[in-house]
């Protein structure tokens, strides 16, 4: 429908991250690794030249350096966890509705996304007060989404804007994947999350009034009988990443199918896509979608410099290279983006945009 009576899209009004105050740079991450790993890897050296092929050379951590020198229980990393993402949300959530320029008592709803520590009642009832936020802000958390959070997130927030026109929703997405980090763990899977994970926080405002790229449709796909590829397992001492070797092969695979689900959702081909808004999972994830959807160099710039720059923030992540996209990206009018990420399930979430003006 279009015309006077159409309904309104909803629109990506502003854009805020942020991270904590702690820096490792990636021969600091080596050097702990080399510590770690000694007695426990055999030809460690070979497998330590991972550091260097991840493409992350720096990363930032809610705790000191030091603190990964030692072991840590399950109840004092989810008591930082529960200490230190509060701020980190209330940063980047100010600086998304300072970038929307909608005060918080114009805010309808919060939904806040992690996956990286456990709080009830959820932090989002404690940013209600730390930002100000109405009493009546509806509010929701999701947990266990992963790295696919902060893009699932978003397109929830656009599905209620459109139901909601006229009000705002603002999406927080923070991970302190540093805290999951086990001493006693000397897998080569643990080898790999100690090259690639960080913390970090995103904030997104969606709105249908307002100046923004408008968000043409979204979807989410579980691929069946990978379940076992991607998440956490729970004990005494922590969080234990499960990452499997698969992620690549199922990327390459089956991702194609699904982005042309979403594109004809949006009433547009898979060819007309112009600009990508990646989630940066890993090199090798960079390269398995390059393949998967024929992209080059170019495509690849704002998720690339992201994972440079910052790691793998787990959900917050695709919506640091959102914001990358939008401040450095100089998007054109009519630009279509498709917005990806993919997390435990395993499974999809994607978004079309496009990058047009609040009357179109």
């Amino acid at each position: 429908m279009t015309g006077p009576d159409a309904p309104r899209p909803a629109r990506v009004l502003g854009v805020g991250t942020a991270v904590p105050r702690h820096h490792v740079g990636q021969d600091e991450a080596r050097d702990f690794a080399r510590r770690l790993f000694a007695d426990h890897l055999d030809d460690l050296d070979r497998l330590l030249r991972l550091f260097g092929n991840v493409r992350v050379d720096d990363r930032w951590f809610a705790v000191d350096p030091e603190w990964f020198e030692t072991e840590h229980g399950l109840e004092e990393r989810n008591e930082i966890y529960r200490r230190e993402a509060v701020p980190l949300s209330v940063a980047s959530a100010s600086a998304a509705l300072h970038d929307a320029a909608v005060a918080p008592d114009d805010v309808d709803a919060i939904f806040f996304v992690s996956s990286t520590g456990f709080a009830t009642p959820s932090l989002d009832a404690v940013l209600v007060g730390e930002l100000g936020l109405r009493c009546d802000v509806r509010r929701d958390a999701t947990f266990g989404h992963g790295c696919a959070g902060g893009a699932g997130g978003l397109a929830r927030a656009a599905q209620w804007a459109r139901a909601n026109p006229g009000r705002h929703v603002l999406v927080v997405a923070t991970e302190l994947c540093g805290l999951t980090l086990q001493r006693s763990d000397v897998s080569r899977t643990n080898l790999v999350a100690t090259s690639l994970f960080a913390d970090g926080s995103a904030s997104v405002v969606v709105g249908t009034d307002g100046a923004g790229p408008s968000i043409l449709a979204e979807s989410s796909v579980l691929w069946p009988g990978t379940g076992d590829v991607m998440g956490w397992t729970f004990g005494d001492t922590g969080m234990g990443v499960v990452l499997s070797r698969r992620v690549p092969a199922i990327i390459r695979e089956h991702v194609a199918e699904s982005v042309d689900r979403v594109c004809a959702a949006a009433g547009v081909g898979r060819d007309e896509l112009s600009r990508f808004v990646l989630h940066p999972g890993g090199a090798a994830v960079l390269d398995a979608l390059r393949s998967a959807l024929d992209l080059d160099d170019d495509d690849l710039v704002h998720s690339r410099r992201v994972l440079r720059d910052f790691g793998n923030m787990s959900a917050p992540t695709v919506l640091f290279v959102l914001d990358d996209f939008l401040r450095r990206g100089s998007p054109d009018a009519d630009d279509l983006v498709l917005v990806s990420a993919m997390g435990p399930g395993f499974a999809a979430e994607h978004l079309v945009l496009r990058c047009d003006g609040p009357d179109r």
